[in-house]
Formats: structure tokens, C-alpha cells, sequence
């Protein structure tokens, strides 16, 4: 999956969308994740869903004489027509405070003992953190489980009726493993091969994996945070790999946009997205990401006139980084991954080796984002344990490098080597 994030906040009405879906196809990409579209409660936050069959009057053309769901519909049959998929998230944690459920279905809610509904909460640090806009839905104790698990099937078949074949499942971890994997068996034998993608940032190791098992076709794994060094990543990579394939990115709605974490370096800006396509299964990058966007994107306040210009456009390089991965088969698979050692601290050196096909792929990086470094290493074909023809495959302004004996060069601040060779 090589997923671009619409921000709907940022991209307008439903018929504005078009010029965004035309581009992330120009880019290569093959998905469309869009955040949510349904009617939010008093405090406008797209993750605080009023009416899960309704729509965000911000994203509704008022002049259009088509319906909402129509004018939905349609832009979601033009990403089709390029060959996209639509994807979105599905919340089924919580609700709007202010919801109508509350009032028809108090059943399927979990209640404070002060006969208040209960909020999501979670600590940051010492401090706790209460979202008081959000009603929490109560799946392990309610006393009507399965009339709160038909409203949510009901809603998955209304999401599948407007065209969207992928969801991405917010805060999965919060709820059972026993409700996803029947609600994931229910749906793809209702609708087919409907793609559902694990949210799962924020928990602790355990949690993840407890959800993957589930049933899960992807889930985002937690590279964006990766300095390049620690053992963390890849431990953790090689064992969630073996129960469900991931998806990297650079940069989401949740983070600090990559531009402004970086100061506008472009060479790193364009490492950390390799480096995700690169990693994993999937990658993602969110609207503007190839515009070298630096406001963040803001569940609540974001809109289309946030959009910047920068004078940045990387959408060429990100053209050639998604080819890349459509092309080799390695890149489409979470192989088993480890990272060598080298004489130089500032050079990672991470070597994957592809459980199906027998390809191997060496991927080079200059950690440093300010200083160049030099890089002497034996071999390629030792380094990777292959006889076999090796390639550089770098996208990219350097030149190929010659991986037909020792590397001895400078690497520049962020430059990247991918070096690649087929089964033998």
C-alpha cells in the first residue's frame, strides 16, 4: 500500500477534491486515506462523530443540487477511475459527547459513578489528559453488545456503500481483539476483500501485537520515531512482521510536519521518506508532505486556506521512490531486517532479506543531516551474502554508485545508497 492521506480539513468540499486525488496518482500512489467525513459534535473535531450517517457540513457543496452522499460518492468514483483505492477512518471508541446515542442507546455506553458518561483519557506524562467532547462506547460490559455491534456493522456496510474498500481503525488497541476479528471476518464476507489497517500508536509493545493478531490486514508501525540507531525498531519489527505486515511514514496528522522538525532540510526531508517506503510493507505521507508543508494539520481548526506555498516540490522524487517500490518485490513485504555494524558511527547500514523470493537489499544512510562522512566498506556482495549482481537503485540526483567490489566515498549530509540484488 502506498497510501496518501487527504486531509479533508485542508482539502475542502467533496468536489474540490478532485485536484489532490489527481496528484497523489501522478505520484504513484495506489490508496487514498481520508480522516473522518461524518457530522461532528459541538466541538468540530473530525474524530468526535455526532452522526456516523451523516456528513461535515464543511465538506458539503450547499449549491450542489446532489446529495451529500452523492457528492461524496463521486469523488470517491474518481479516485477509482485512476485506479485508487478510498480508505477512512473507522472510530468505533468513542462517539460525540453531545450524540444522539446517548440519549436512544445509554446501554452501549460506559458511565462514571456519578451517573456521567465516561471520556477517553490518557496520561501524558504526569498529567491526565480528559477528552470531554468524546463519549466512551462500552464493548467489553454493555448489556446489549450485539444491538451496539449491528449499528457498527450497519455503518461499515453505509462507509462500503459510499465506495470505500479500506479503514483505517482508530486507537485499535483500545478495544477487544475478539470484536475486531469478527467484525473483520463479518465484513470482508459480506463485501469481499475490504482492507483494515490497525491504528495502534501510542500502546505499549504487547498491545500491538495482541492487536495484529487479530485479524488485521496492515498496522503503522512506530519508524517515524526511529533515530537510526536503536535496537528497539527492528526488535520489535521482527516480531510483529511474522503476525501482520506494516505500514511507515514520515510524517502524519498527529506529528509535527517533517519540514518543520527538519528546518526545510530537503536532503533529510527526502532520507525519512525512503527510509519509510524503504522499511516496510506500506508507506504513508499526508496531503502537502511533497510541498514541504510546516503547519500542522489540526483536527478542529485546519482549513483550506492553511494550504502554503513554499516553493518546495518533492513530488518527483516521491514519484520515483513509490515506482521503486511497486517495482521490487522486496519492498512489498516485511522481510526480516537487521542492521550491520560499521567503522563509521554516523553510517547506518541495514541489510533485508526477503522471505519469499530470495532477494536481498542493502540500504546506506549518512545519519548526519549538516556534515558529509566517508564511507569504507568491504564488499557489497559479502556484506549481503550474495554472488548474485548487485544494483544501485537509489532514487535520486547521485550517480549509481559501483558495488562491484569495496565502497570507499563520501556520503553527503542525508544521502542515501539502496543497493539492490534479485534471488540468485
Amino acid at each position: 500500500m502506498r497510501i496518501y492521506n487527504l486531509f479533508p480539513l485542508l482539502a475542502g468540499r467533496f468536489n474540490e477534491w478532485d485536484t489532490h486525488i489527481d496528484r497523489a496518482s501522478s505520484m504513484g500512489f495506489d490508496w487514498i486515506f481520508v480522516n473522518p467525513v461524518q457530522e461532528p459534535g459541538f466541538s468540530g473535531s473530525l474524530y468526535s462523530i455526532r452522526d456516523y450517517f451523516g456528513y461535515n457540513p464543511l465538506f458539503v457543496d450547499e449549491s450542489s443540487s446532489a446529495e451529500p452522499a452523492s457528492q461524496l460518492r463521486e469523488a470517491v468514483e474518481h479516485a477509482q477511475g485512476l485506479g485508487l483505492s478510498m480508505m477512512t477512518d473507522l472510530v468505533i471508541n468513542h462517539c460525540a459527547v453531545d450524540s444522539p446515542l446517548i440519549k436512544e442507546h445509554p446501554e452501549w455506553f460506559k458511565w462514571s459513578k456519578k451517573g456521567k458518561v465516561a471520556h477517553p483519557w490518557c496520561m501524558d506524562g504526569k498529567r491526565k489528559v480528559v477528552w470531554g467532547d468524546l463519549a466512551r462506547f462500552d464493548h467489553k460490559r454493555s448489556s446489549d453488545p450485539e444491538g451496539l455491534y449491528a449499528f457498527i456493522l450497519l455503518m461499515l456496510d453505509h462507509l462500503v456503500g459510499l465506495g470505500f474498500r479500506g479503514f483505517r481503525c482508530d486507537a485499535a488497541y483500545q478495544l477487544p481483539a475478539a470484536l475486531w476479528e469478527r467484525l473483520i471476518m463479518d465484513v470482508k464476507a459480506r463485501h469481499g476483500e475490504v482492507v483494515f489497517v490497525a491504528e495502534t500508536l501510542g500502546c505499549s509493545h504487547e498491545q500491538t501485537m495482541e492487536t495484529a493478531r487479530a485479524g488485521f490486514d496492515f498496522i503503522f508501525n512506530s519508524s517515524k520515531w526511529w533515530d537510526f540507531k536503536g535496537e528497539w525498531l527492528l526488535e520489535q519489527h521482527n516480531e510483529s512482521r511474522l503476525a501482520c505486515p506494516s505500514i511507515s511514514f514520515p510524517e502524519s496528522h498527529d506529528t509535527l510536519r517533517l519540514a518543520e522538525e527538519l528546518n526545510g532540510n530537503l536532503d533529510a526531508i527526502c532520507q525519512r521518506y525512503l527510509f519509510a517506503a524503504c522499511f516496510s510493507t506500506g508507506v504513508m505521507a499526508p496531503m502537502g508532505f511533497e510541498f514541504g508543508l510546516r503547519k500542522r494539520p489540526h483536527v478542529v481548526k485546519t482549513r483550506p486556506t492553511d494550504w502554503e506555498e513554499t516553493g518546495t516540490d518533492l513530488s518527483g522524487y516521491i514519484k520515483d521512490v513509490n515506482a521503486l517500490k511497486a517495482r521490487l518485490h522486496i519492498l512489498n513485504e516485511d522481510p526480516h531486517t537487521e542492521v550491520l555494524e560499521t567503522d563509521e558511527n554516523d553510517v547506518l547500514m541495514m541489510l533485508k532479506r526477503s522471505d519469499t523470493d530470495g532477494s536481498r537489499m542493502l540500504i546506506i544512510m549518512n545519519r548526519d543531516m549538516d556534515n558529509p562522512v566517508e564511507l569504507v566498506a568491504e564488499n557489497p556482495g559479502t556484506l549481503m551474502g550474495t554472488g548474485a549482481k548487485i544494483t544501485d537503485v537509489t532514487p535520486g540526483k547521485y550517480a549509481p554508485v559501483d558495488a562491484s567490489g569495496p565502497l570507499a566515498l563520501t556520503l553527503e549530509p542525508a544521502r542515501s545508497i539502496v543497493l539492490y540484488c534479485p534471488s540468485e
